[in-house]
């Protein structure tokens, strides 16, 4: 940490023709100073412009003096109060850190800086407007990072931390009173009535399907009696026919009484998956036997390959072809963030949230790392960075200081001629 370290490469030094101008006027004053003293008796305005050139003259020097003290010493010379940047490179590192933390990343200055900031309305004009080709570029970047992040991970190792991710989510998600809920809100929709209907409908197919079954199961039930008088086929027909008038009714009547023994039984089945503790354990039991039979796995294992494959295949496309469905749906997700206030104050709440938190837990550690960066850099590197950034200003003082001198000269010795 204590080793120097070279910081980024500075920009040019756009102070330098300030500098060479100041110093010219500085030499020009040094010069009139030169010719005013020679001929100051031969003409009456020689004593002005020769106060004039001493006083610009000293300003000069002595704002010369100023100015370059912040970055070297003059001339070398060993004077005290001077190199003053390098001198203090690790001050000036402590106290940018502290001002950057007190200005910028404590959370009450985040959140007063957020609160008047729409970032979801304007992340959604972008999105929203082709002509600005945000969703254009947003669309190809993110297709081309996440093909090479599929391309380049392991299939089977991604595939199974996907499943290991998925599954302990399951595992520790209760099932059973969320499926009860689900039921329950089901059957107070009456959303479950089309399911009653297909099953029935269902039923009625199998039955079709299975009448000799049916028939040939009767017949070997049936005693010799009724085989010896054909009786068992009757029996057979008439039970068929009376399972099928069941179901018919059934379809045909929504208040049939079956129909509410059916719904009795999916209600009875959605209080007790949330409020039987017997039931909930056998099907939280179940459920983590399913997740940890082997078949599953293998399942899954095939279902994300073709997911993979698909998406792989998909984002490889040209981009006229495969950018259609994601290009679309980035410009209706801008849609959606610029035209709904509610969706906004959402979105801008939770950026909001986490830009402070991240204020609150990282903020010290940002601004070290503001300060050591700065420490490890070498002082002319520092200093370079420095006189860049605000050297020109400084040159302006250099030739203020001359002709404010200069002026000040003239002052004075309109004052002495006067007394």
């Amino acid at each position: 940490m204590s080793r120097s370290a070279p910081a980024p490469a500075a920009p040019p030094d756009r102070a330098l023709r300030m500098r060479r101008t100041a110093t010219a006027l500085l030499v020009a004053m040094a010069a009139l100073f030169l010719l005013a003293r020679t001929f100051q008796h031969s003409h009456p305005l020689w004593p002005w412009l020769l106060a004039f050139a001493e006083a610009g003259m000293v300003g000069g020097m002595a704002d010369w003096f100023a100015v370059t003290a912040l970055f070297r010493r003059p001339l070398g010379l060993p004077i005290p109060h001077t190199a003053i940047i390098p001198e203090n490179k690790d001050r000036i590192a402590d106290t940018m850190a502290v001002f950057l933390r007190d200005n910028f990343l404590t959370p009450q200055v985040v959140a007063r800086r957020l609160a008047g900031m729409n970032l979801a309305g304007a992340a959604g004009d972008w999105l929203a407007d082709p002509a600005r080709g945000g969703s254009t570029r947003l669309r190809d970047g993110a297709a081309e990072l996440l093909a090479q992040v599929l391309e380049s991970l392991d299939p089977e190792r991604l595939g199974t931390q996907v499943r290991g991710g998925l599954f302990r989510q399951i595992d520790r998600l209760e099932v059973s009173p969320l499926l009860g809920q689900m039921l329950a809100a089901a059957i107070a929709d009456k959303r479950h009535m089309p399911v009653i209907e297909s099953l029935v409908r269902w039923a009625g197919l199998t039955l079709e399907d299975n009448e000799d079954l049916i028939r040939e199961l009767i017949h070997r039930r049936a005693n010799a009696v009724l085989r010896w008088t054909g009786l068992d086929e009757t029996l057979a027909n008439s039970v068929l026919d009376g399972l099928y008038k069941l179901l018919a009714e059934v379809i045909v009547d929504p208040s049939h009484p079956l129909r509410g023994k059916v719904e009795e039984g999916l209600a009875k089945l959605a209080e007790d998956l949330q409020h039987d503790a017997e039931l909930r354990e056998r099907v939280e039991r179940l459920k983590s036997e399913l997740i940890a039979n082997p078949a599953v796995s293998r399942w899954w294992q095939g279902v994300w390959e073709r997911l993979r494959t698909g998406m792989l295949a998909r984002l490889r496309r040209p981009a006229g072809e495969s950018g259609g469905q994601i290009a679309e749906a980035l410009t209706e997700l801008g849609r959606h963030l610029r035209d709904d206030p509610a969706l906004q104050r959402q979105i801008n709440r939770y950026t909001r949230r986490t830009v402070v938190g991240i204020a609150s837990r990282y903020g010290d550690q940002i601004v070290r790392l503001v300060s050591e960066t700065v420490k490890r850099w070498d002082a002319q590197t520092v200093t370079d960075r420095i006189e860049g950034a605000v050297g020109r200003d400084l040159q302006f003082i250099r030739i203020n200081g001359t002709l404010v001198g200069g002026l000040a000269g003239v002052a004075i010795h309109a004052v002495d001629v006067l007394l």
